[in-house]
């Protein structure tokens, strides 16, 4: 199974990292950082030095150009793809809910794509809580390289920034060839948005908006593939402050306040 599916786990530090091996523990942003025991994703083609501002798509890119498998996905350090029930989950460490590859076997090749289980906005579109939260001009611009390059994707754009849910965190487990069609597709925009967004305007963490952009565009993409896909939930391994989180929301809906961190 593992020379079939490998699953990149991007992280920035040292953690408890699943022992399955269809998992790859990758080093997002490793050029000129201090070796932390795992592959980095500054080797062959790669784009480590853009992780201030790409976020985990640096590994993305890592995987895309140097691993090969039947199937590719990505999760991160203390976000993973789980299908334990919710029972099991309560009476369970959260690492012992992983994903593991004989459950995958059961998903695969069933289905082409496995995607993190929608993500609920309800009173706020993919559009109208980027803009809330962070700034309009990406995804504007964003909508206008898709008209320019990719016009057979601009009615699947309209319809999914004006959902309420998504599949979010830059998260999938999909059959390679796909992959490399996603990417392919995803970095001609991102590199395209490089060219004409000025980062340095923004906060250190405003600056990571590829990272925030491409998760609305996976869903572009997806919608536009009309293939079947499996969703399955997503579990945090660390605690959420769900109070700061839902504060933070309603500030940014109510009074227009720009996120400036994760909680």
């Amino acid at each position: 199974m593992e020379n079939k599916v490998k699953i990149i786990v991007a992280t920035h530090k040292k953690y408890d990292m699943p022992k399955d091996s269809i998992y790859l523990p990758l080093h997002v942003g490793h050029e000129g950082k201090k070796a932390i025991g795992y592959i980095g994703d500054n080797t062959g083609d790669n784009i480590s030095t853009k992780n201030s501002s790409f976020c985990e798509l640096t590994g993305m890119y890592w995987a895309w150009k140097n691993l090969d498998s039947d199937y590719l996905g990505l999760a991160h350090y203390r976000r993973h793809f789980s299908v334990k029930s919710t029972l099991y989950r309560v009476f369970h460490q959260k690492k012992d809910c992983i994903l593991t590859s004989k459950e995958l076997e059961k998903l695969i090749p069933e289905y082409k794509i496995v995607v993190p289980k929608k993500r609920k906005y309800y009173i706020e579109t993919l559009y109208s809580h980027y803009v809330h939260t962070h700034y309009k001009e990406h995804l504007d611009i964003a909508k206008e390289i898709i008209k320019q390059r990719y016009p057979e994707y601009l009615s699947d754009f309209e319809k999914v920034i004006n959902r309420t849910y998504g599949h979010m965190f830059n998260m999938y487990i999909m059959e390679k060839e796909l992959s490399d069609q996603y990417c392919m597709w995803l970095f001609d925009i991102l590199f395209e948005i490089e060219k004409r967004v000025d980062a340095t305007l923004y906060s250190t963490f405003q600056a990571r908006f590829y990272g925030r952009i491409s998760e609305i565009l996976f869903n572009v993409w997806l919608s536009h593939q009309g293939i079947s896909y499996k969703e399955i939930p997503c579990i945090h391994l660390e605690k959420i402050n769900w109070g700061k989180k839902i504060s933070a929301f309603l500030a940014a809906k109510l009074l227009r306040k720009k996120y400036e961190g994760s909680f």
